[in-house]
Protein backbone atom coordinates (compact mmCIF):
# COMPACT_ATOMS: atom_id res chain seq x y z
CA UNK A 1 0.00 0.00 0.00
CA UNK A 2 1.60 3.22 -1.09
CA UNK A 3 0.50 6.84 -0.89
CA UNK A 4 1.97 10.18 -1.92
CA UNK A 5 5.56 11.19 -1.28
CA UNK A 6 6.73 13.44 1.53
CA UNK A 7 9.59 15.69 2.56
CA UNK A 8 11.56 13.93 5.28
CA UNK A 9 12.17 15.91 8.45
CA UNK A 10 15.32 13.81 9.11
CA UNK A 11 17.21 14.33 5.84
CA UNK A 12 15.22 16.99 3.97
CA UNK A 13 14.85 14.74 0.92
CA UNK A 14 11.59 14.14 -0.87
CA UNK A 15 10.76 10.44 -0.63
CA UNK A 16 8.60 9.07 -3.46
CA UNK A 17 6.22 7.12 -1.27
CA UNK A 18 4.75 6.97 2.19
CA UNK A 19 4.34 3.32 3.20
CA UNK A 20 1.22 2.22 5.04
CA UNK A 21 2.51 -1.27 5.88
CA UNK A 22 5.56 -2.66 7.65
CA UNK A 23 6.44 -6.23 8.44
CA UNK A 24 8.85 -7.78 10.88
CA UNK A 25 10.61 -10.84 9.39
CA UNK A 26 10.69 -12.95 12.56
CA UNK A 27 9.76 -12.95 16.25
CA UNK A 28 12.19 -11.06 18.45
CA UNK A 29 13.29 -14.36 20.00
CA UNK A 30 14.54 -15.81 16.68
CA UNK A 31 18.28 -15.72 16.04
CA UNK A 32 20.90 -17.51 13.93
CA UNK A 33 21.81 -19.58 17.00
CA UNK A 34 18.20 -20.71 17.43
CA UNK A 35 17.90 -21.55 13.72
CA UNK A 36 20.39 -24.40 14.08
CA UNK A 37 18.72 -26.02 17.08
CA UNK A 38 16.55 -29.15 16.74
CA UNK A 39 12.82 -28.45 16.66
CA UNK A 40 13.29 -24.88 15.43
CA UNK A 41 12.03 -23.43 12.17
CA UNK A 42 11.00 -20.09 10.75
CA UNK A 43 8.39 -20.13 7.99
CA UNK A 44 6.41 -17.41 6.32
CA UNK A 45 3.48 -17.67 8.71
CA UNK A 46 4.70 -19.79 11.63
CA UNK A 47 7.78 -20.13 13.80
CA UNK A 48 8.74 -22.74 16.38
CA UNK A 49 11.72 -22.54 18.72
CA UNK A 50 12.99 -25.86 20.10
CA UNK A 51 9.48 -27.37 20.02
CA UNK A 52 8.68 -25.21 23.06
CA UNK A 53 7.80 -21.73 21.82
CA UNK A 54 5.19 -21.22 19.10
CA UNK A 55 4.58 -18.08 17.05
CA UNK A 56 2.29 -17.00 14.23
CA UNK A 57 2.33 -13.96 11.99
CA UNK A 58 -0.54 -11.50 12.14
CA UNK A 59 -1.53 -7.89 11.51
CA UNK A 60 -2.07 -4.98 13.86
CA UNK A 61 -4.22 -2.43 12.05
CA UNK A 62 -4.13 1.23 13.08
CA UNK A 63 -6.90 3.40 11.62
CA UNK A 64 -5.52 6.58 10.03
CA UNK A 65 -8.05 9.30 10.84
CA UNK A 66 -7.07 11.68 8.05
CA UNK A 67 -6.46 9.13 5.25
CA UNK A 68 -8.44 6.58 3.29
CA UNK A 69 -6.28 3.61 4.26
CA UNK A 70 -5.09 2.14 7.50
CA UNK A 71 -1.53 1.50 8.63
CA UNK A 72 -0.66 -2.17 9.16
CA UNK A 73 2.09 -3.67 11.25
CA UNK A 74 3.05 -7.25 10.32
CA UNK A 75 3.93 -8.77 13.69
CA UNK A 76 4.49 -12.08 15.48
CA UNK A 77 2.47 -13.37 18.42
CA UNK A 78 3.32 -16.30 20.68
CA UNK A 79 0.60 -18.86 21.24
CA UNK A 80 0.23 -21.71 23.70
CA UNK A 81 1.04 -25.14 22.29
CA UNK A 82 -2.69 -26.01 22.33
CA UNK A 83 -3.72 -22.87 20.44
CA UNK A 84 -0.86 -23.23 17.96
CA UNK A 85 -1.91 -26.83 17.30
CA UNK A 86 -5.57 -25.86 16.90
CA UNK A 87 -4.69 -23.03 14.53
CA UNK A 88 -2.61 -25.43 12.41
CA UNK A 89 -5.46 -27.97 12.46
CA UNK A 90 -7.98 -25.51 10.97
CA UNK A 91 -5.49 -23.61 8.76
CA UNK A 92 -7.02 -24.84 5.46
CA UNK A 93 -10.62 -24.96 6.71
CA UNK A 94 -12.88 -22.10 5.50
CA UNK A 95 -14.83 -22.39 8.77
CA UNK A 96 -11.75 -21.22 10.66
CA UNK A 97 -13.21 -17.70 10.68
CA UNK A 98 -15.65 -18.98 13.32
CA UNK A 99 -12.83 -19.89 15.73
CA UNK A 100 -12.78 -17.90 18.97
CA UNK A 101 -9.77 -15.59 19.27
CA UNK A 102 -6.53 -17.11 20.51
CA UNK A 103 -4.75 -15.41 23.39
CA UNK A 104 -1.11 -14.54 22.73
CA UNK A 105 1.80 -12.29 23.64
CA UNK A 106 3.13 -9.77 21.14
CA UNK A 107 6.60 -11.04 20.19
CA UNK A 108 7.71 -8.07 18.13
CA UNK A 109 9.41 -4.83 19.17
CA UNK A 110 7.89 -2.09 17.05
CA UNK A 111 9.94 1.06 16.49
CA UNK A 112 8.58 4.39 17.68
CA UNK A 113 6.99 3.14 20.91
CA UNK A 114 7.93 3.64 24.55
CA UNK A 115 7.55 1.56 26.57
CA UNK A 116 8.36 -1.46 24.43
CA UNK A 117 5.64 -3.35 22.59
CA UNK A 118 7.20 -6.70 23.54
CA UNK A 119 4.89 -8.99 25.51
CA UNK A 120 1.72 -6.92 25.22
CA UNK A 121 -1.36 -9.11 25.68
CA UNK A 122 -3.23 -9.84 22.46
CA UNK A 123 -6.13 -11.73 20.94
CA UNK A 124 -5.49 -13.23 17.52
CA UNK A 125 -8.57 -13.32 15.26
CA UNK A 126 -8.41 -15.85 12.43
CA UNK A 127 -9.48 -14.50 9.03
CA UNK A 128 -10.59 -16.21 5.82
CA UNK A 129 -8.08 -18.43 4.03
CA UNK A 130 -5.32 -16.36 2.47
CA UNK A 131 -5.65 -13.45 4.92
CA UNK A 132 -3.33 -13.10 7.90
CA UNK A 133 -4.97 -12.99 11.32
CA UNK A 134 -5.90 -9.69 12.92
CA UNK A 135 -4.22 -8.91 16.23
CA UNK A 136 -6.29 -7.09 18.82
CA UNK A 137 -4.33 -5.61 21.71
CA UNK A 138 -5.58 -5.68 25.26
CA UNK A 139 -7.26 -2.27 25.77
CA UNK A 140 -4.62 -0.71 28.02
CA UNK A 141 -2.98 2.71 28.15
CA UNK A 142 0.04 1.51 26.14
CA UNK A 143 0.54 3.92 23.19
CA UNK A 144 0.11 1.11 20.62
CA UNK A 145 -3.15 -0.05 22.21
CA UNK A 146 -4.40 3.54 22.34
CA UNK A 147 -3.51 4.07 18.66
CA UNK A 148 -5.30 0.86 17.69
CA UNK A 149 -8.46 2.07 19.46
CA UNK A 150 -8.35 5.77 18.60
CA UNK A 151 -6.40 5.87 15.34
CA UNK A 152 -3.40 7.89 14.22
CA UNK A 153 -2.80 10.82 11.90
CA UNK A 154 -0.84 11.12 8.66
CA UNK A 155 1.86 12.90 10.69
CA UNK A 156 2.32 9.69 12.71
CA UNK A 157 2.41 7.62 9.50
CA UNK A 158 5.24 9.90 8.33
CA UNK A 159 7.05 9.41 11.67
CA UNK A 160 7.05 5.66 11.08
CA UNK A 161 8.34 6.13 7.53
CA UNK A 162 11.18 8.34 8.76
CA UNK A 163 12.15 5.73 11.36
CA UNK A 164 12.10 3.00 8.70
CA UNK A 165 14.07 5.02 6.12
CA UNK A 166 16.76 6.16 8.57
CA UNK A 167 17.48 3.17 10.81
Amino acid sequence: MISLGFTCSCCGQVHDSLPFAYSMPEPVYWSPEVAGKPGSFLGGEQCVIENEHFFVRGRIVLPVRDAEEDLEWGVWVSLSPANFSRMAEVFENPARVQEPPYFGWLSTVLPGYEPTTLNLKTNLHTQEIGVRPLIELEPTGHPLAVEQREGITMARVQEFAEIAFHR
